[in-house]
């Protein structure tokens, strides 16, 4: 969505912690990141890491979290049809941070317990409210639940492995979904 993901306040330490993670991830793969390699690319102890994360799901979930509100951040839309271009730049940012795209995809669709499956549902709802009130619960929960699907990371995963696409076709298709999505809405919007 254009909405941010909301990340509870941080400590300094905390955002040096995750900074680390983040770029060690794209370095070296979320795998092969140890919590000593953690702190002492963040300059802290590895204990201090273990007190503020003390489980590797607990390390991920925040990661993803900080990834998704600071380094794939963006704008909110004004407006629902605003929603194609945004998911297309969304899209290109997955593509320049690859790495990092994988490791918010898979957080949440593994379901990973804390995991907020969509955090742009709400900013949604509020767009759909204001500018196609007459929609039914039926037909809003669709629409919602399409745009919330093909604006996720998890779209652009799916999109970049099941079929192979590059950065230009992900980002062509993704934007082309959400405007056949919109189209069925244009004649039922209210006026401004």
């Amino acid at each position: 969505m254009s909405e941010s993901v909301a990340v509870p306040s941080l400590s300094g330490t905390q955002e040096a912690i995750l900074a680390a993670y983040a770029e060690l991830i794209e370095e070296l793969g979320s795998d092969d990141v140890s919590y000593r390699v953690i702190a002492r690319r963040a300059g802290i102890a590895e204990r201090t890491v273990f007190r503020n994360y003390p489980t590797r799901v607990d390390l991920l979930l925040a990661t993803s979290a900080w990834i998704e509100a600071t380094l794939f951040a963006r704008e909110e839309s004004h407006s629902i049809f605003d929603l194609p271009l945004a998911i297309r730049e969304a899209m290109q940012r997955y593509d320049e941070r690859p790495e990092l795209a994988h490791v918010v995809a898979e957080t949440a669709m593994r379901g990973v317990n804390g995991a907020a499956p969509s955090p742009g549902r709400a900013q949604l709802e509020r767009l759909l409210d204001a500018e196609v009130p007459s929609l039914d619960p039926a037909q809003r929960r669709a629409v919602v639940a399409a745009l919330s699907h093909l604006d996720s990371v998890g779209t652009w995963v799916t999109f970049r492995r099941e079929f192979g696409m590059d950065r230009r076709d992900i980002a062509d298709a993704a934007a082309w979904a959400a405007e056949a999505v919109l189209d069925r809405l244009r004649d039922r919007t209210t006026p401004a």
